[in-house]
């Protein structure tokens, strides 16, 4: 789903955060890249083509910011990097919870984020069980995607993960 600027600058004025162009093009970047995980650098390489003098400071302030507002949500793939994508609030979840997943193939490193949240019988069991209320979740499945598992059937091997 892509969300116009005028969405993003109301997106902005609702959480009391000054509109800037560098802040909307943040936003515009991660909103056209929903399903990239991207790193800082990743936004930063995209943003500098339109603001050539725009520092990767910058770029790690207003994510900073961003996140703090809820309209970003960081994501930690066990690759090394910090990595960032479009908040699921942003977009009226008015649960606030992550609503989706990522699936990441051991072979060739895709991350795949599934939508299905399933988890919403499991997290009132752990509240009606222990009184602990589930605020958020993250979930990660590791395996191995459909190219890489054709690949592999061509080769004729069968591999465990």
């Amino acid at each position: 789903m892509s969300v116009s600027q005028n969405e993003f600058k109301e997106m902005l004025k609702k959480k009391g955060l000054k509109i800037t162009n560098q802040r909307l093009r943040v936003l515009e970047v991660l909103g056209e890249n929903r399903d990239k995980h991207m790193t800082a650098e990743d936004i930063y390489e995209l943003v500098k083509e339109d603001y050539p003098e725009i520092g990767l400071a910058t770029i790690y302030r207003t994510v900073q910011l961003l996140l703090e507002m809820q309209l970003v949500d960081r994501i930690n793939l066990d690759d090394g990097c910090v990595r960032y994508e479009i908040g699921e609030n942003t977009y009226g979840d008015a649960k606030g919870k992550h609503r989706h997943h990522h699936l990441i193939c051991k072979d060739c490193g895709k991350v795949f984020s599934f939508k299905d949240d399933l988890l919403e019988e499991l997290e009132n069991h752990i509240e009606d069980e222990t009184g602990f209320h589930v605020l958020n979740h993250e979930l990660k499945f590791f395996g191995q995607c459909e190219q890489c598992r054709k690949k592999q059937n061509q080769n004729g091997k069968h591999v465990e993960v």
